[in-house]
């Protein structure tokens, strides 16, 4: 498998942590995992893997068991293929995948914190299946539908590559293609306070730049956000349609230069999904495992664990 070969090759950054494939409902999920105590499952965003909790890893793993996977299509883990309806990459299919991998390592009940793409996965757990989640964190993300119902000038501006990622096949990915080291630490660097990579351990960047090579996994990250403009749109939408709102405890972490703050309330915006919802914002950029690891660390152990 593509995580087996490239394993070897690449820089360990969990020092002590198993590393496992696991089977879920069709996808092969690559994980880490270590620590001790109650399991809590971190996802990751776009355009990364789960490296990018090594930062906050050993500041966690005293209080949690750590599951920390790649999501479909990204890092080391399997890629789904490709449908008319994008539904591999739906929130709806990976959450439901993500639970079924969390009982398969014996966790029917689970905390959850999930980045960017992660904490659409994450939200979209909590709305499908609360039974499985003890509390969730979602950090620097507003919801899926929420942005798009805002798209205008100052959005399209901040969020481009949302509508540049999500037409039609194979034209992003081929572009992306041509020169993807380049988009990859562009779209990295754009996304930080500094507007530069210093925030990302060279380490992790090797990581970064290994799978972001391969051209099915770019394919893969486009299908992702596809299925963000259409099919997880339409679930967010019924969701709202029907009064369905998270019943979990929540917490929103965003970066004030950040693209959450694409609104002047982040919090005012989760309200209406999660009544009981709290939050902070972070002095930092989009990355806040890695441009504030310590800060974020702070809030989710204050939160996880009250």
């Amino acid at each position: 498998m593509w995580g087996a070969d490239l394993e070897n090759e690449l820089p360990d950054l969990f020092p002590g942590y198993e590393s496992v494939t696991i089977e879920a409902a069709g996808t092969g999920f690559y994980c880490r995992i270590g620590g001790s105590g109650p399991p809590l499952l971190l996802l990751h965003g776009y355009p990364q893997s789960h490296v990018i909790w090594h930062k906050i890893a050993p500041l966690l793993d005293k209080h949690f068991t750590l599951v920390l996977p790649d999501l479909p299509g990204y890092g080391q883990s399997s890629v789904p293929p490709m449908t008319q309806d994008h539904w591999p990459y739906s929130k709806r299919c990976i959450a439901s995948s993500l639970v079924e991998m969390m009982r398969g390592f014996g966790h029917e009940r689970f905390f959850l914190a999930g980045h960017d793409r992660g904490g659409r996965v994450a939200y979209r757990m909590a709305l499908d299946t609360p039974d499985a989640l003890e509390r969730l964190a979602v950090l620097d993300i507003l919801p899926t539908s929420e942005y798009w119902d805002r798209m205008d000038r100052t959005f399209g501006l901040k969020i481009y590559h949302w509508t540049f990622l999500a037409q039609p096949a194979p034209f992003p990915e081929e572009l992306i293609s041509s020169s993807p080291i380049h988009f990859l630490e562009h779209t990295l660097a754009s996304w930080t306070a500094e507007k530069n990579l210093t925030c990302f351990s060279e380490a992790a960047m090797i990581h970064n730049r290994a799978w972001f090579r391969d051209p099915d996994r770019i394919a893969a990250t486009c299908e992702d956000y596809r299925a963000g403009a259409t099919i997880d749109y339409l679930h967010d939408k019924a969701d709202q349609e029907a009064g369905n709102i998270i019943q979990k405890p929540l917490l929103a972490l965003w970066g004030g230069l950040g693209i959450a703050t694409s609104v002047d309330d982040p919090l005012s915006v989760w309200r209406p999904w999660c009544p009981q919802a709290i939050g902070a914002v972070l002095d930092c950029g989009h990355f806040l495992p890695e441009e504030s690891p310590h800060e974020t660390a702070e809030h989710l152990l204050n939160f996880l664990l009250s």
